[in-house]
C-alpha cells in the first residue's frame, strides 16, 4: 500500500536543528520533491512546515512556535527585510544557493491570528522555465499558438483560475520572443522569474505604482511586445486595448473560466466591443493536470467498451484510446502515483466570425460555437484525449475540471 504524501516526507528530526540548518533541510526537501511553494503557518502552539506539490499541500515538519518564530526571522534577515515588524505584511527575495542548486525565492510575511505566516514561492533555476513545446499541448493548438505570436501586433489573453500555470504559459511565450530583434518590457505583482533580455518593472503600491500607471510609462518606452501579468481593472483593459491597436504584441493574463468567456470579461472591464475585436488574436484557456507516472500506472482494458473515445476518435494515433490508466505508487514518484502536472488548454484563435461576434458583443455561447466550428478543442474533448493517451486520469480530470466544462452539470 502507498505510503501517505504528509507521512512519507516528514522531516521529524527538524526540532534538533539550529533554525539556519532547518531552513536548509526544508529548502532541499521542498527542492527535491519540486515543490512549487514552501509554507510556515503559526497556530496557537506551534508552527507547520508545508509545500505546495504538484497543486496539493503536504506537511513536512511541525515544530514550536520559537523555533518557527527562528526559522522566519532567519529567512527574513537574507531576504533583506525588516526582522523586528511582524504586524504589517511584507514582501523579500532571495537567492539561495546549495552545492550545485540554486533556488530563486519569493517570499511574502503576512499577519495571522496566532503570529506570522509565510510563503516562499520556489523557483529551481537547475531546471529551468518551460518551452512552448513543453507545455503540454497538442501540435494543433501549439502551431495556434505560434501564429499568434508570430503577428507584429495584436492582443493575446491567458485565462484561467489562479494556479493553473498562466505565469508558466506567459513566460514560455516570452522566452520564444525573446531573440533580440525585439525589445519586450513586462509588467508584473511581482515578477515571478529573472529573464535576461527582458525589460521587466514591477507594481509597487506603496508608491501608488499600479498597472495602469506603469503601463502608461512602459509605452513610454517604445516597447515592441508587452506583457501584462493580470487586467484587473478598466484603466489597464483599456489600455491594453489601445496598445494592442497602435503596433504592439500584447500579452496578459485574465480570470475567465473558458476561451470564449474571456471575452465578456473584457467588456465588462470597459473595453469597447468594436476596437477589442480589431486587436483580439486569441484566447488561451487553461488547467493544470497531474500526470501519471510511466513507471507504475495501472492499465484497464476498455476493449468491450468501444465507445468510450468515439467523440475523439479522430484525434487519437495508432494504438491510442485502448486502455484506460490510473495511479498506483512507486520509489520513482514518491508512492504518489504521479510525477508532475500538465497543461489542458482551449485555444480560440480570433477569425473574421469571431471577430464579427465580438464586435456585436455576442453572447460567449455563441463565440464558443463559431471558436468550434474553426477547429478549437474544448476542455471536454482534450480531457478525453489525455485520459485515452494515458497522460492522467479519469479521477484527476474530474478533481481539477469543473463538471460544466465537462458537459456533467444536471
Amino acid at each position: 500500500m502507498s505510503q501517505a504524501p504528509t507521512e512519507r516526507f516528514r522531516i521529524t528530526d527538524l526540532v534538533k536543528m539550529e533554525a539556519e540548518e532547518a531552513v536548509n533541510a526544508l529548502l532541499e526537501q521542498a527542492a527535491q520533491l519540486r515543490a512549487s511553494d514552501l509554507f510556515f503557518l503559526s497556530d496557537e502552539r506551534f508552527v507547520t512546515a508545508s509545500i505546495r506539490r504538484m497543486g496539493s499541500i503536504e506537511k513536512l515538519a511541525v515544530v514550536s512556535t520559537e523555533h518557527g518564530r527562528q526559522m522566519m526571522t532567519h529567512i527574513k534577515a537574507l531576504a533583506g527585510m525588516d526582522i523586528s515588524d511582524r504586524r504589517r505584511p511584507a514582501d523579500g527575495r532571495w537567492i539561495h544557493e546549495a552545492g550545485q542548486r540554486k533556488l530563486d525565492l519569493r517570499i511574502n510575511c503576512t499577519p495571522m491570528l496566532h503570529g506570522e505566516d509565510m510563503a516562499l514561492r520556489i523557483w529551481d533555476h537547475t531546471i529551468g522555465l518551460f518551452a512552448l513545446d513543453e507545455l503540454g499541448m497538442s501540435r494543433a493548438d501549439l502551431n495556434k499558438l505560434l501564429f499568434m505570436l508570430n503577428h507584429p501586433s495584436g492582443l493575446i489573453l491567458v485565462t484561467g483560475p489562479t494556479g493553473t500555470g498562466k505565469t508558466t504559459s506567459l513566460y514560455a511565450c516570452l522566452q520564444y520572443l525573446n531573440d533580440g530583434a525585439r525589445k519586450l518590457n513586462t509588467l508584473e505583482d511581482p515578477i515571478e522569474y529573472a529573464i535576461d533580455g527582458i525589460r521587466q518593472s514591477q507594481v509597487n503600491a506603496k508608491l501608488g505604482l499600479d498597472f495602469p500607471e506603469l503601463l502608461r510609462n512602459v509605452l513610454r518606452q517604445a516597447p515592441d511586445v508587452i506583457m501584462i501579468g493580470e487586467i484587473r481593472d478598466e484603466e489597464t483593459a483599456t489600455t491594453a486595448v489601445r496598445a494592442a491597436n497602435s503596433g504592439h504584441l500584447v500579452l496578459a493574463t485574465l480570470h475567465a473560466p473558458t476561451a470564449a468567456s474571456a471575452v465578456h470579461s473584457m467588456l465588462a472591464l470597459g473595453s469597447h466591443s468594436y476596437f477589442l475585436s480589431g486587436c483580439l488574436l486569441g484566447v488561451i484557456a487553461q488547467r493544470l493536470l497531474r500526470t501519471l507516472c510511466p513507471n507504475c500506472r495501472s492499465g484497464y482494458d476498455i476493449s468491450l467498451s468501444p465507445q468510450t473515445f468515439q467523440e475523439i476518435e479522430s484525434l487519437l494515433a495508432e494504438g491510442e484510446g485502448k486502455a484506460i490508466y490510473g495511479p498506483s505508487g512507486c520509489e520513482e514518484c514518491f508512492h504518489l502515483g504521479y510525477v508532475g502536472r500538465s497543461g489542458l488548454f482551449e485555444i480560440m484563435t480570433a477569425n473574421q466570425e469571431i471577430r464579427r461576434l465580438v464586435s456585436q458583443a455576442a453572447s460567449s455561447q455563441a463565440i464558443e460555437e463559431a471558436a468550434i466550428r474553426a477547429g478549437m478543442t474544448v476542455f471536454r474533448r482534450g480531457a478525453l484525449l489525455k485520459v485515452a493517451q494515458g497522460v492522467t486520469s479519469t479521477e484527476e480530470i474530474l478533481r481539477d475540471v469543473p463538471a460544466e466544462q465537462l458537459g456533467l452539470e444536471d
